[in-house]
């Protein structure tokens, strides 16, 4: 489907489309144009399709077409939307993907709306109405290095009385890579045995193939060197736990976290959910950082593996690709270093002013 046709249209503006249903046409052409243009950047269809839902109920809130929105109708919508109890998220990405859209038909088709209809396309979701995420006003500020470093060190040291010595095991070193290479737990389950490279860079390196990408356009895979001791943590796991989940830890396929359920079909264990890391992590947390119950999460680890390896001097672009991050503004918001440089700085100012005056003395 092409807008091509529309712009040959001249004459005075709104005579190319006078009836109701030409209108529509038209309105329904701009949306499936704007559609195919994210199936050209290799969005998801998934993500496509949920972007389409939110065009469409934005549209059926106006008024007229969606050519004549202002940022009154973005107003109404977004308010409309917290009052139906619409988590925050919720709101901020429905409001992302309405002035994308309009971003769209600013930027392609404005002039073909003007010549068709008359009307000027505005921007409906400005820096006044659109939402900010769920985590504005809530840093995630990470523990400190001494707590983080005593709480591993304890649970370390309760893994060998567990009642359930291997998921106790298993769930230490998730946590640990976690903490060392910043993994997201989603990525970290979704690992295989051999996705581990011993052979590749100098510490060896893990095939991270589900990463998270940006704006639906699916899996983002990615290499991460075993850096931070994570070459001597993945080396234990190998050699001295994961064989004792059964005889699959020879099957580069299997997984390197394993559950302890078995597939009856294939006689192994199945792939460890989320859900189990998680409440592994809740419960070691009440037991051994108790300051933290209920507040230490994988992403917290991840924040704190990005703060800690800023802190010993690794710069931004490198931690940029470490965790998988499309953008360096979004490390940068992982930083949370806990070093006295403001301090320091005002302390040198200070003596810099007191010797210039102290020479005019």
């Amino acid at each position: 489907m092409a807008l091509t046709p529309l712009r040959a249209v001249s004459g005075a503006p709104g005579a190319a489309l006078r009836s109701p249903q030409a209108l529509e046409d038209f309105e329904q052409e701009l949306v499936d144009q704007y559609a195919l243009a994210m199936a050209a950047a290799g969005i998801s269809d998934g993500f496509i399709t949920s972007s389409r839902a939110t065009v469409f109920e934005f549209a059926r809130s106006l008024s007229g077409p969606i050519w004549t929105a202002g940022y009154a109708d973005g107003d109404r919508f977004l308010a409309e939307q917290r009052r139906l109890g619409r988590a925050q998220t919720t709101r901020a990405g429905k409001a992302g993907v309405i002035a994308q859209f309009y971003e769209f038909l600013v930027t392609r088709y404005l002039g073909d709306i003007r010549t068709a209809t008359g009307a000027i396309v505005e921007q409906p979701i400005d820096e006044w109405n659109r939402p900010s995420g769920v985590s504005l006003g809530k840093v995630r500020v990470p523990p400190s290095d001494v707590e983080v470093t005593g709480f591993f060190e304890r649970w370390r040291a309760s893994v060998a009385d567990a009642r359930k010595y291997l998921p106790a095991a298993r769930d230490y070193f998730a946590a640990s890579l976690w903490r060392r290479l910043g993994l997201r737990i989603s990525e970290s389950v979704m690992l295989d045995i051999r996705d581990w490279r011993p052979d590749l860079g100098l510490t060896g390196k893990l095939h991270v193939r589900f990463g998270k990408g940006s704006r639906g356009r699916g899996y983002k895979p990615r290499l991460i060197p075993a850096i931070n001791g994570a070459d001597a943590l993945i080396d234990w796991w190998l050699a001295e736990v994961r064989p004792q989940f059964g005889e699959d830890w020879k099957d580069p396929d299997a997984p390197l976290l394993p559950s302890e359920r078995i597939d009856r079909e294939r006689e192994r264990p199945l792939r460890v959910g989320p859900n189990a890391l998680r409440r592994a992590l809740a419960e070691q947390t009440t037991l051994w950082l108790p300051s933290w119950e209920g507040r230490m999460t994988p992403h917290v680890l991840r924040h704190y593996c990005a703060s800690s390896l800023y802190g010993a001097g690794m710069d931004l672009k490198a931690l940029q690709e470490l965790l998988g991050h499309n953008w360096l503004s979004t490390t940068s918001g992982y930083i949370h270093v806990r070093s006295e440089h403001i301090e320091n700085a005002w302390q040198q100012a200070n003596a810099r002013t007191e010797r210039r005056l102290g020479g005019e003395g």
